[in-house]
């Protein structure tokens, strides 16, 4: 059987004694001198030390984990949801010109207001205007060839009630006068066509509104058709956003309220006007258009713009952070510490999420304290010292 250090250093004790006794009283010597008993006491030192160094020291007691908390509050009443987009207009066009040619001046810029009938920009009207030029002569010849074909035919039909013109010779300066006619027709119908050409060289809006985007410049050509400025039309003004689709069904029926973030403390009634029914490929959200009422002057144009959805919850739900949710491939769970100060693990119903909280519908009750930090580190039957959550 081994002896533990306690009890060798008690024998080593005692035997020191014993031997200090003995010597105390040896008739040889009455008196130790001082450089023995400093080497007794540093011998009694170290063996005190090499005891103190092989004792075997219990482990210390582990201490309680500390853990934030939160308790579950259920509540009735409206949920709502904030979505960011920005303001634009219901009709946005983009203005070109309806013939070809070089530009040779841009009269406005972004952000300048115009009214219907103003200038946009300006072509090069040289080949135009000679394509006038021209069809003004042939319209000219046009008419001049009609009087002389008109005279002729009053001739010959002269002629003709007194028997001296042949019948077929009648028909010959009747088609000529109806071949006149034509000619005089087409050449005022191309005269038309040039004068408004010449009138297409310069762009005109077509409505009230403010020029959000100019997109050629002077001494660029543009083909047909291709976009010069655009134009937003005075009038309705719109809240674009972006809906997950989780709100898709609820967007409709929610009420709608718009708030701009330079004017956070005014709300704007609106409503929904336009639905995407495809997602975004890249961000898998649908676009949404509500339609700001008894929107002013100050609400202008690329404005960001807060939408607000508010719908009735028709069962209670308790919100809780997003970081007391832990997910492990089970299905949203909870910690709840027990009247122990243990932990239980906890599956839950989350009805939606928002952006920093998760609405929760079941699997706790009124008043359990949720762990709201750290959940990824704990462990079920863990034993915590709980802090309320500020």
């Amino acid at each position: 059987m081994t002896s533990s250090p306690h009890a060798s250093l008690r024998l080593k004790y005692d035997d020191f004694l014993i031997s200090s006794v003995v010597s105390h009283h040896d008739a040889a010597s009455a008196t130790l001198a001082p450089r023995r008993w400093r080497s007794r006491l540093a011998i009694l030192a170290a063996a005190l030390m090499l005891a103190a160094c092989q004792a075997e020291t219990a482990p210390a007691p582990k201490s309680e984990r500390p853990v934030q908390v939160q308790r579950i509050a259920f509540e009735t009443g409206a949920t709502a949801r904030e979505f960011v987009g920005v303001v634009r207009a219901r009709y946005e066009t983009d203005l070109g010109f309806r013939v070809a040619g070089k530009i040779v001046t841009r009269v406005v810029n972004v952000g300048d207001r115009v009214r219907v009938g103003d200038v946009i920009a300006r072509l090069d009207a040289s080949d135009i205007q000679l394509q006038v030029e021209s069809a003004e002569a042939e319209l000219a010849a046009a008419t001049s060839n009609l009087s002389q074909a008109a005279s002729d035919l009053q001739r010959y039909a002269t002629l003709k009630s007194r028997g001296y013109a042949a019948i077929a010779d009648f028909d010959r300066k009747q088609a000529a006068n109806d071949e006149a006619e034509g000619r005089l027709t087409r050449a005022r119908r191309a005269l038309d066509l040039a004068r408004n050409q010449l009138a297409y060289a310069e762009l005109k809006s077509d409505a009230d509104g403010v020029v959000t985007a100019t997109l050629a410049e002077p001494g660029q050509v543009v083909a047909i058709g291709q976009a010069v400025a655009r134009l937003a039309h005075r009038g309705e003004k719109e809240a674009v956003v972006s809906l997950p689709e989780t709100w898709l069904g609820e967007a409709r029926e929610a009420k709608a309220t718009v708030r701009l973030w330079s004017d956070r403390d005014r709300k704007f009634q609106a409503r929904l006007r336009e639905l995407s029914p495809q997602a975004d490929q890249a961000t898998r959200t649908f676009a949404a258009r509500f339609t700001i009422l008894e929107a002013d002057d100050s609400v202008a144009f690329g404005m960001t713009a807060t939408v607000t959805l508010e719908r009735e919850r028709e069962t209670p739900v308790a919100r809780v952070p997003l970081a007391a949710v832990l997910n492990r491939g089970t299905g949203p769970t909870v910690y709840v510490v027990d009247d122990s100060g243990a932990l239980a693990l906890r599956q839950v119903t989350v009805a939606s999420f928002t952006g920093d909280s998760a609405l929760v519908t079941g699997g706790v009750n009124n008043g359990d304290r949720i762990v709201t930090l750290g959940v990824q580190t704990l462990e079920a039957g863990l034993r915590v010292r709980t802090i309320e959550a500020r």
